[in-house]
């Protein structure tokens, strides 16, 4: 088990092979992702950096589980995504991925643990546990003592924080996050940013990151770049 108990699931190696992805848009087609490779490492940090429009958020998708490629392969651990049932994408989203998004993504209603509870409550998960395992990973966080705020009494940086909580709630093997900083001020961005590479440092997880900001890439195992769905175009 992890530490505090908290995370017995280590993080996954991730093997993308030939990845192709197109949509309609009108009557054309788009390509989005043109035959992508990468492997990601179990807990390493690894960010793509690139212009919007570039396919990274597309990337990021399919590795989620969130949508399927038309080509390719996505091996998370020894079982291949891409070949996914939508139930068995449904599982996968809920059990073995965690998501960090730039708009936060919380229920302005709930309290921060609340927000917490949901996906466990998804999981199964009984209430006495959750409750427990919420508590537990908002300190891990940083917000010990603020299990009561709502979205609108927190800043950025703790509703982002709340958000990176939510992620870790099933105790996923890859933290995928898309723009994570895109919202924050330097300081919030840093600290976000530290706490994320500390979950692979710390418990093991494998975290992906699509970014503009260098200041979070600089602080990665290492960054690729992607140009029009290309990844690591070299201009040739």
């Amino acid at each position: 088990m992890g530490k505090n108990g908290l995370f017995s699931a280590k993080g996954s190696k991730v093997e993308i092979r030939g990845v192709i992805k197109s949509y309609l848009l009108g009557s054309s087609r788009i390509e989005a992702l043109k035959s992508v490779d990468l492997d990601l490492e179990a807990g390493e940090t690894v960010a793509v950096v690139g212009v919007s429009g570039c396919g990274k958020t597309t990337l990021l998708n399919l590795i989620g589980g969130v949508d399927v490629p038309d080509q390719g392969s996505i091996l998370v651990g020894d079982q291949d995504v891409a070949k996914f049932s939508e139930r068995e994408l449904e599982n996968y989203r809920l059990h073995r991925v965690g998501f960090v998004f730039q708009f936060f993504n919380l229920i302005p209603s709930l309290t921060a643990l609340e927000n917490l509870e949901l996906d466990m409550t998804l999981a199964g998960m009984p209430k006495a546990e959750r409750v427990a395992r919420g508590m537990e990973l908002l300190k891990i966080v940083g917000m010990d003592g603020k299990y009561n705020k709502k979205p609108d009494e927190m800043s950025g940086g703790e509703q982002q924080r709340v958000a990176i909580a939510v992620a870790l709630g099933n105790d996923p093997v890859v933290i995928l996050g898309d723009e994570p900083t895109g919202n924050l001020d330097t300081k919030n961005a840093e600290s976000v940013t530290n706490l994320l590479v500390s979950l692979a440092a710390e418990y093991g997880k494998t975290v992906f990151l699509a970014t503009h900001d260098p200041r979070v890439s600089a602080k990665m195992h290492r960054t690729h770049t992607m140009v029009d769905g290309i990844m690591d175009w070299k201009g040739e």
